[in-house]
C-alpha cells in the first residue's frame, strides 16, 4: 500500500520548470525565407531537447524581427523582456553592417542591450556579427571590433565571435541572396554554436535560488 501511493506520488511530480531562453535578433534568428520549423529558433529547440544526459528542460523564445538593427533590439528590449526569460541570446549587428551604419553606435547600443539585462541578472550570449567585404576592410575592422570589445568589457558574457561562422559565403547553405542560410545552414549554425548555448544554459541559476543583479 505504501510503495504503491510512492509509485503514485511519482507518477504524479511535476516536471522541472523549463529554463526559458530568449533569442532577440533579426532575419537571421526571425527564420526569413524559410519554411516553418526550419528556422533557428525551432532547429535550436530541437537539437537542446535532443541534448543526451540529464538537463533541465528548455523552451526558446522567439525574439527575432527581420530587418531590424542594433537602435531596434534596444527599443524593444523592455517589451521583449516581458516573456521573462531566464537567458538571454542577443544575436544583432547584421543589419547594421548591410547598411554601414558607425559601428561606434552599434556599440553604444549593443552595451546599453547587455548592461540592461546584467541589471536584471540575466545569464547572456552575445553573438558576433562580421560586415559584409564590400563596405572596405577599414569599417570592417572597425566592425568586427565592436563585438571583440564588448566580448571583453564584459567577461561574464559567453561570447560567440560570429554568428554565421562555416556558413557564410558558402552557396550551397545559403538561400539565393547569399545573405540569409537555407535550413541546412540553420543546421549548421546550431551545430556550431550549441556548445556555446550550453556553456550560457550553465549559468542559470537553478529553481528558486536568487539572480544576482538588479
Amino acid at each position: 500500500m505504501f510503495r504503491a501511493g510512492a509509485a503514485r506520488a511519482q507518477v504524479q511530480a511535476p516536471s522541472p520548470r523549463p529554463v526559458r531562453l530568449m533569442a532577440l535578433g533579426d532575419s537571421l534568428t526571425a527564420g526569413y525565407g524559410l519554411p516553418p520549423g526550419q528556422g533557428f529558433v525551432p532547429q535550436l529547440q530541437a537539437a537542446l531537447a535532443a541534448r543526451s544526459g540529464a538537463h533541465r528542460p528548455v523552451r526558446v523564445l522567439d525574439a527575432g524581427v527581420s530587418g531590424d538593427t542594433t537602435a531596434g533590439g534596444l527599443a524593444r528590449l523592455d517589451w521583449a523582456l516581458a516573456e521573462t526569460p531566464d537567458c538571454v541570446l542577443v544575436e544583432l549587428g547584421g543589419n547594421d553592417g548591410l547598411r554601414g551604419l558607425p559601428p561606434e553606435g552599434s556599440y553604444r547600443n549593443l552595451a546599453a542591450i547587455l548592461d540592461r539585462l546584467a541589471a536584471r541578472g540575466l545569464p547572456v550570449l552575445l553573438a558576433g556579427m562580421l560586415a559584409p567585404p564590400n563596405l572596405g576592410a577599414d569599417y570592417g575592422r572597425e566592425f568586427a571590433a565592436v563585438f571583440q570589445r564588448l566580448a571583453r568589457e564584459r567577461p561574464a558574457v559567453v561570447f560567440y565571435p560570429f554568428f554565421l561562422e562555416g556558413v557564410a559565403g558558402d552557396p550551397a547553405l545559403n538561400q539565393p541572396d547569399r545573405i540569409h542560410p537555407n535550413a541546412a545552414g540553420v543546421a549548421e549554425i546550431v551545430r556550431r554554436i550549441l556548445p556555446a548555448v550550453a556553456a550560457l544554459l550553465a549559468l542559470v541559476p537553478p529553481p528558486g535560488a536568487p539572480r544576482t543583479g538588479g
